[in-house]
């Protein structure tokens, strides 16, 4: 068995890093340095001065991202630090590239203050067309995006969004393959941070109009102290925010005893963390969509011998990669096209139905396309651009 964990730190090491800046023009003659530098700069600076849309079509704004982290929540690593987390970003600026052809940048803070986090990135937005925000904790990340909304260009917390955009068009897809109504299931997601908060919201259609997406009634979340309910002595305020809409029949008890009679799991917290016969209390052939990495909250075979109709996980060695590379490179890369000056519900929403739509036929062991499906970006991506624009 392939282990890529060592495959990873050769690679690393060979390449010094996985991405690097090429450039446009080449810089061969006087004429060239004179164009590209001294003295010729000066006129698109002008011009820029005078007008500073300008920068979008005479600099690198137009098609460039910063990827933003603190490294406090590093996928399945923790709070790592900056120094850390630089091979993730690193990681993510090449996925950009690759599947929408972004320049984007890590860019990894020495600071894990959330006002330091805000001004910082107010300073360097000059240069960037838009800002990803990645692995930073709940509930400092929260803030942090709410606080950068009048920026002027997209910014976008990809744990909570891109991966609630997945997880929403994979159960929408899944749905159809049961043959059961997805408005009409109890549903228990297991994590309270950045990405189960927004996977609750995108169910329960928070903050979008009415008549913009249909809403789950039956969403319960779970902490590690089991369902989060109204009794429930020191919630934190994000916590208590929750239950406007989580919890609607205000359950109590244990993760195991939330799922019983449920038709959904959805996991994004630890591995290992329910067995079979969790699943067998659960309703009748039940989703499973166990996304803890690099350990599943249950293993795909363990949850299908027990009784589930699908699983999916976040790990690309099963079928149902529940990968957020699916979303981000099409959504910025719509967003960009736009020029929108930030990422809405609308576009978000659209961006659901775009990438469910990339199955034509689901089944049990396809409700998601590949990760490596390189129409998947250019479709989300059109469909993100024309939302924009309504």
């Amino acid at each position: 068995m392939t282990d890529f964990f060592e495959r990873s730190l050769i690679v690393h090491q060979q390449l010094r890093g996985k991405i690097s800046i090429h450039n446009k023009m080449p810089v061969i003659t006087r004429e060239d340095l004179s164009v590209a530098y001294t003295p010729g700069v000066a006129r698109p600076c002008e011009v820029i001065a005078k007008e500073k849309k300008r920068a979008y079509d005479l600099t690198i704004k137009s098609n460039s991202l910063a990827v933003v982290s603190d490294g406090s929540a590093v996928l399945g690593l923790g709070n790592i630090g900056p120094y850390a987390a630089i091979p993730v970003m690193e990681g993510k600026a090449l996925l950009f590239k690759e599947f929408a052809n972004i320049d984007a940048w890590p860019i990894c803070l020495d600071t894990q203050d959330e006002s330091e986090i805000i001004e910082t990135i107010r300073r360097i937005a000059p240069v960037f067309g838009g800002i990803n925000l990645e692995d930073i904790a709940a509930p400092r990340c929260f803030a942090i995006e709410a606080a950068l909304q009048d920026l002027g260009i997209p910014v976008f917390h990809d744990d909570q969004h891109g991966t609630a955009i997945v997880l929403l068009a994979a159960l929408t897809n899944a749905a159809k393959v049961v043959g059961r109504a997805l408005t009409e299931m109890k549903i228990v997601i297991n994590g309270a941070g950045a990405a189960g908060t927004a996977i609750a919201k995108l169910l329960r259609c928070v903050g979008h109009a009415p008549n913009a997406c249909v809403a789950v009634k039956d969403v319960i979340v779970c902490d590690s102290r089991g369902a989060i309910h109204s009794g429930r002595e020191n919630l934190s305020i994000e916590k208590q925010e929750l239950l406007a809409y989580s919890n609607p029949r205000n359950v109590s008890g244990r993760l195991s005893t939330v799922l019983e009679g449920a038709d959904v799991f959805i996991g994004v917290s630890k591995g290992n963390l329910i067995d079979a016969d969790d699943v067998r209390a659960m309703g009748d052939a039940p989703i499973i969509l166990a996304m803890a990495n690099p350990i599943p909250e249950i293993m795909p075979d363990l949850a299908k011998s027990a009784g589930a109709a699908i699983v999916g996980t976040g790990r690309s060695d099963f079928p149902n990669q529940v990968n957020n590379v699916l979303a981000f490179p099409g959504i910025f890369r719509g967003a960009l096209d736009a020029n929108a000056e930030r990422i809405t519900e609308k576009m978000k929403m659209a961006a659901v139905v775009a990438l469910a739509q990339c199955v034509d036929q689901p089944t049990a062991d396809k409700i998601l396309p590949d990760p490596l499906d390189r129409s998947v970006a250019s479709r989300v991506a059109a469909a993100v651009c024309k939302a924009s624009q309504v």
